[in-house]
């Protein structure tokens, strides 16, 4: 519990001095059983306490997002979980151009990204940004701890912006992340083949990659997105994505996806002695808006493997009262024929939003393999009496041969605040 007062602390303490202070308090119960054998099981009940905080004074702010777990009865391992998914020390608009986070924060990059615990310098000017980061990676089940071994286990990386160009934008960027391993025992046969306990230490894990971004977005006309990933350890292209949407004709949109990817292996792993292939994926897709209200959808991709190649069809409605879909995979990755709905609508100026999904999936690895059927059914209620006030209850049904007749229920009341502090 020492853990959970030192950030509450840090946050009372900025909270006296400040102007403003907005967030979210959510509390729910989660309730779900667990066979011990056939014919043994126990029901659980797991809570879960969530705050998103933030505290402002002009161009500063102290923000945080963290929750709390356990069970109330029949105690799960590592109970209770106290977890800190974010808590850093924002400053805006320094000298009009820069600003800086400190803390546990977050990092959004399709290579290595995450949350780590250290510092975020991001300058802007005139249709140019430029940002770095640097710190130390945060613990299992996000711990409020920091790293005992900085030089091993950190994540470092920047990136280049340019976009003073109308409808142009160009960035590239880097990134370092290397994880430090846990050490383990294994037991193992010595010479004479008796079985004996050995200390596994294994090497740092490490991604380091370079990558680039470039999209052209004309509105109601025609976007195109492209985006390159190099991978500076092995020396070799690990990516190669491209996104293009047409949207000229009357209310038809074409829209096209191409993939190359490699398999991403850190350098020091143990995978990285096997011999593997990559992939290629392209799909091409249709939408048409019969109405303002609903629109079809129809999508076919090719997936090509080193020896083989695998296709997929999607089809569907969307509309403001919900959606309907259908997809079928055939090939070298299976065979899967899965239809799916969803449902929701408000009442009374969204006093009540009840809603409903349903999803059936029948699934083999090949032609005359044995299939697989799950069926999942989710059914909930939003209660909401008050803009700042919400209660939400939902049930979930699953069913296929290993979870059979799997019934769980949650419950969760949401408070959002949003005070001005006026101290003279």
């Amino acid at each position: 519990m020492k853990k959970f007062f030192i950030p509450l602390l840090l946050l009372l303490s900025a909270a006296a001095i400040a102007q403003n202070i907005n967030g979210r308090i959510s509390s729910s119960i989660y309730s779900f059983e667990r066979f011990d054998t056939a014919q043994t099981s126990e029901t659980y009940y797991r809570t879960f306490q969530s705050l998103n905080l933030n505290v402002n004074e002009g161009e500063y702010s102290i923000k945080t997002r963290m929750n709390f777990e356990s069970n109330i009865s029949n105690t799960l391992v590592n109970d209770p979980r106290f977890r800190v998914y974010n808590l850093f020390f924002e400053a805006r608009n320094l000298f009009d151009i820069a600003t800086l986070k400190l803390g546990r924060q977050s990092v959004i990059n399709s290579v290595g990204g995450g949350v780590y615990d250290g510092a975020n310098l991001s300058i802007k000017y005139e249709g140019y940004q430029i940002s770095g980061f640097y710190g130390g990676n945060v613990p299992a089940y996000q711990k409020l701890e920091f790293t005992d071994d900085l030089k091993n286990d950190y994540l470092l990386g920047g990136k280049f912006v340019f976009s003073a160009i109308e409808n142009f934008r160009f960035a590239a960027s880097y990134i370092d992340k290397n994880f430090k391993p846990m050490d383990y025992t294994a037991l193992r046969l010595d010479e004479n083949l008796n079985p004996i306990e050995v200390l596994v230490q294994r090497e740092s894990n490490q991604f380091k990659f370079l990558s680039g971004d470039i999209s052209y977005n004309l509105p109601n006309y025609f976007d195109a997105n492209a985006r390159y990933e190099y991978d500076l350890n092995f020396e070799t292209t690990s990516k190669f994505e491209f996104s293009g949407r047409y949207d000229q004709i009357d209310r038809l949109g074409v829209s096209v996806y191409y993939n190359y990817r490699e398999p991403k292996v850190s350098y020091n792993s143990i995978f990285s002695v096997f011999n593997y292939g990559n992939s290629q994926e392209i799909e091409g897709g249709l939408d048409y808006r019969v109405t303002d209200l609903i629109t079809v959808v129809g999508k076919f991709g090719n997936v090509k493997y080193e020896d083989d190649d695998s296709q997929r069809l999607t089809v569907g409605v969307n509309s403001n009262f919900g959606s309907v879909s259908y997809r079928k995979t055939f090939g070298y990755a299976g065979e899967l024929d899965a239809v799916s709905l969803y449902t929701a609508r408000s009442f009374w100026d969204g006093l009540i939003t009840p809603s409903i999904g349903l999803s059936y999936s029948s699934y083999k690895l090949c032609e005359g393999a044995e299939t697989n059927n799950i069926t999942a059914l989710l059914a909930g209620i939003n209660y909401r009496p008050l803009r700042v006030l919400s209660f939400d209850l939902q049930g979930q049904y699953f069913n296929n041969k290993i979870y059979e007749n799997d019934f769980r229920i949650m419950f969760k009341i949401n408070h959002w605040f949003n005070t001005n502090l006026n101290l003279l």
